[in-house]
């Protein structure tokens, strides 16, 4: 394969002027199954590399423990590309920001309060094992190895995080440690602090935007005038929280961005090509103006390629571009609208907590990282003794959302930034109750300087003025329900079981929950994410057919607050908001 270099303000591939059309699309949100098929539209579309990030915190969740495995399988998705003609650049972090929880890394580093990307010398020792296995794996695949990589990149906007010139050059120095000989460079905004504290010396530089390309390339010149121009994240849409509208983007403005950004004759990395999914509980989340704001479950991003890999406006446009004007042979996959299915068990959470996880007991609350709890749910557990009258319950920082419950009655709910429920206890004399918290993590922060996001009761649960003492704790990862006892109804958080039947090969299709409000669901055992309802914009999830299978399905819908009716219906068009 040929080789990457950059001089004299170019980029040359075997000492010929190339230019770079790479299109964002990560592995970790997508089906294996359809791999291919989206690299295939990627190349159809007339670009000529692929990009991904990695996600440290899936292929390393206990330290010294790597996996690479299925939908994390890196190598074969690199091999994919390969022999489908594309080049790969390949962005392995350890932070990735991508929306995703904690930016990629790994939620065990909150456990040990471990300072985040500088040159802490716990923080680099706990990043290196992670790189040096990822460059071992894909070594290989690099292209002066004769394989497709022909870039990677040194971490990840850090300028927008920090100016640790001594960190940037440590993980560095990782990549000649791993032997990694192909051309690397660096990302970040274009403003002046963000170039400043994120570059390396000797490595080129590249800058992230969604528009305006000559303004921002402006700003790069005034650090870098012999650097090649690159967009190595050309914004072509975006992404969506919880309570907000659905982002979209006129093709219009999308294809005269483009059409500005190609006439500076720079390389680029359209992102996101193709988005993909959030599933299970992966989604990352923003702060901003003292507001939390989690990410929804799709990841869209009015990309090109739709969430589900269909073909949209905005890839014709794109298409025609790039000067590709044949034939297509390429096309969207089928749906079905499998219609309403009623879910007939049900299981409700806290009486069998029990039977999903094993209690810890400590004098004070603890937090998810703390019991290496690092996605689903928390239950807290109690017992209070009276008397007392007209006690107020104050839960203290809430991350993120706590449904408190008294001898299993829901009496609140506190979300951060958004809900307190007050709440007042009287208890007799001699008298006492069981006082439960159900506490969901929503997604931890992402971006900026709230990196530091732990989940859980952070500090303490007190009635009145007083701390209350003597908890039970119950992590509730939600990754294994075998031993649920289901029942022909139930009551308070709940899960809900029904039988889907598929009597042809299976499609894709999208699960509508209009009648529930909050929770996830599990298809064949596989967490495809969370749904809010009311909080839209998001009203429906993608269930991609190689979850599916022809015959009988198990579809498991866990409720945390109400609903309607128990029945759910597979459409065959999404609805975003």
């Amino acid at each position: 394969m040929p080789i990457l270099t950059a001089e004299n303000g170019q980029f040359y591939l075997n000492g010929e002027p190339f230019r770079i059309l790479s299109g964002a699309m990560h592995y970790f949100r997508i089906c294996p199954e359809y791999w291919e098929d989206r690299m295939r539209k990627l190349k159809a579309c007339g670009f000529n590399t692929l990009e991904t990030y990695c996600c440290w915190n899936l292929h390393e969740r206990k330290a010294g423990e790597f996996d690479f495995s299925g939908r994390l399988d890196l190598v074969k998705y690199i091999e994919t590309a390969q022999k489908l003609g594309l080049y790969v650049i390949l962005r392995p972090g350890p932070y990735i920001c991508a929306e995703w929880d904690f930016g990629g890394m790994p939620a065990r580093l909150l456990k040990d309060n471990l300072p985040l990307r500088c040159s802490d010398p716990r923080f680099l020792a706990a990043l290196r094992p992670y790189l040096l296995k990822v460059f071992e794996l894909v070594k290989p695949l690099l292209c002066t190895n004769g394989g497709p990589i022909l870039a990677m990149q040194v971490e990840n906007e850090y300028g927008s995080y920090g100016n640790d010139h001594d960190y940037m050059a440590a993980v560095n120095a990782i990549y000649d440690e791993g032997g990694i000989d192909c051309l690397r460079f660096t990302a970040d905004g274009s403003w002046d602090l963000m170039l400043g504290g994120g570059m390396l010396d000797g490595i080129p530089a590249a800058v992230n935007f969604g528009s305006r390309a000559a303004d921002n390339f402006r700003g790069l010149r005034l650090y870098r005038p012999q650097d090649p121009l690159f967009c190595a994240e050309f914004w072509c849409g975006w992404f969506d929280h919880w309570y907000e509208a659905h982002h979209t983007r006129a093709v219009e403005d999308i294809t005269a961005a483009t059409k500005e950004l190609l006439d500076t004759g720079a390389s680029l990395n359209f992102y996101m090509f193709h988005g993909g999914t959030n599933f299970g509980f992966l989604n990352g989340a923003n702060h901003t103006d003292g507001v939390y704001l989690p990410t929804v479950t799709s990841y869209d991003y009015c990309a090109p390629l739709s969430e589900c890999g269909d073909l949209t406006p905005a890839y014709h446009a794109v298409r025609k571009l790039l000067g590709q004007s044949g034939p297509l042979t390429v096309q969207d996959l089928p749906k079905a609208a499998y219609g309403k299915l009623c879910l007939t068990e049900q299981a409700p959470l806290l009486p069998q907590a029990d039977r999903l996880t094993t209690p810890i007991r400590a004098a004070q609350t603890r937090t998810f990282e703390e019991l290496d709890l690092d996605f689903g749910y928390l239950l807290y557990r109690t017992t209070l003794r009276g008397p007392f009258s007209g006690v107020s319950l104050n839960l203290g920082q809430v991350h993120d959302r706590a449904q408190v419950f008294l001898d299993g009655k829901h009496i609140g709910t506190v979300e951060r930034s958004r809900r307190q429920d007050p709440m007042s206890l009287t208890l007799a004399a001699g008298q006492t109750a069981k006082l439960e918290i159900l506490v969901e993590n929503m997604g931890r922060v992402n971006y900026g300087s709230k990196l530091l996001d732990k989940k859980g009761l952070l500090d303490g649960v007190r009635l009145g003025p007083q701390f209350h003492f003597g908890w039970e704790m119950l992590p509730l990862p939600m990754e294994d329900l075998s031993n649920l006892q289901w029942t022909g109804e139930a009551s308070g958080p709940r899960f809900l079981r029904g039988r889907l039947s598929i009597d042809e090969t299976p499609k894709d299709t999208f699960l509508k929950l209009d009648n529930f409000t909050k929770g996830f669901v599990l298809v064949n055992g596989f967490n495809v994410g969370r749904y809010y309802t009311p909080a839209g914009p998001q009203k429906t999830l993608y269930i991609p057919a190689p979850l599916l299978r022809q015959g009988e399905n198990e579809i498991i819908v866990f409720e945390s607050d109400s609903f309607h009716s128990p029945t759910v219906e597979f459409v065959d068009t999404p609805e975003l908001g």
